[in-house]
């Protein structure tokens, strides 16, 4: 690449030049960013959230693009996860921009609560896929107070509002805890749905996996809710396909072998 822009600082752990497991059905260049605004007790990746020395540093963008030139004919989407990547959104906005003058497709992972930066990412047409987790109840999965977790929540469907708005296709991830209410699991997918069906969306189901598969960051509280039984993400998968959504997915490939 030439013309590289000199001035992106971007704190992540690293990138994987080749990966099959962060987009559905896609092959991803995928890049780690640090810092998180939610505290989430089942997070494998609460180390990055919360930018441990050992895990973070400031990337090298310029090995960094030599790698992507690297990948570029093998993947469909460079794909930018976490933590929360919009907690760096100064620098990905240059970094956006200027992978997408090079022909690249962007995807992004964010947990949507940051409103503007994803409205200011949108608007600037940088980005060409979206995942995100719709986490419920988000009183027990987002990890913080009940008046934060009230106000970002709202920020959530907002967001969706604004992805349906612009038309950006959609990753729909749904975390599935054990013991929890799925008739209002259900029923708040199912609203989810009549906000996003203006645009291109798909669903995947992925169960919350506790030790010793993943090292989450609330050990006691993935033993009550963490590891839900594969039975039970078909049963959800179905009541999905009630409402009509063809396109559910369980990512049993990666959990039950």
């Amino acid at each position: 690449m030439r013309n590289k822009p000199l001035s992106i600082k971007l704190v992540g752990s690293g990138w994987k030049p080749i990966s099959m497991v962060d987009v559905y059905n896609a092959v991803t260049f995928t890049i780690w960013l640090c810092g998180c605004n939610l505290k989430c007790p089942f997070c494998h990746n609460w180390r990055l959230a919360e930018i441990k020395r050992d895990t973070c540093r400031l990337l090298d963008i310029d090995l960094l693009f030599e790698e992507l030139d690297s990948a570029k004919s093998l993947i469909d989407y460079i794909h930018v996860t976490g933590g929360e990547p919009l907690v760096q959104w100064r620098d990905l906005i240059p970094l956006f921009k200027y992978l997408k003058q090079h022909n690249y497709k962007i995807s992004i992972n964010t947990n949507m609560t940051l409103y503007k930066p994803l409205e200011k990412i949108i608007e600037e047409e940088i980005v060409d896929h979206i995942a995100t987790d719709l986490k419920y109840p988000p009183q027990l999965l987002y990890g913080l107070p009940e008046n934060a977790v009230s106000t970002l929540w709202k920020q959530f469907l907002k967001s969706l509002r604004l992805v349906a708005e612009h038309t950006v296709p959609l990753e729909l991830r749904v975390p599935v805890p054990k013991n929890i209410d799925y008739n209002s699991l259900v029923s708040t997918i199912d609203n989810v749905i009549k906000i996003i069906e203006k645009t291109s969306f798909y669903i995947v189901l992925n169960p919350l996996l506790g030790s010793p598969i993943t090292t989450p960051r609330n050990i006691e509280w993935c033993r009550v809710y963490c590891d839900p039984g594969k039975e039970l993400l078909f049963t959800l998968r179905e009541k999905i396909k009630e409402l009509g959504i063809e396109r559910v997915y369980v990512k049993e490939n990666v959990y039950f072998g």
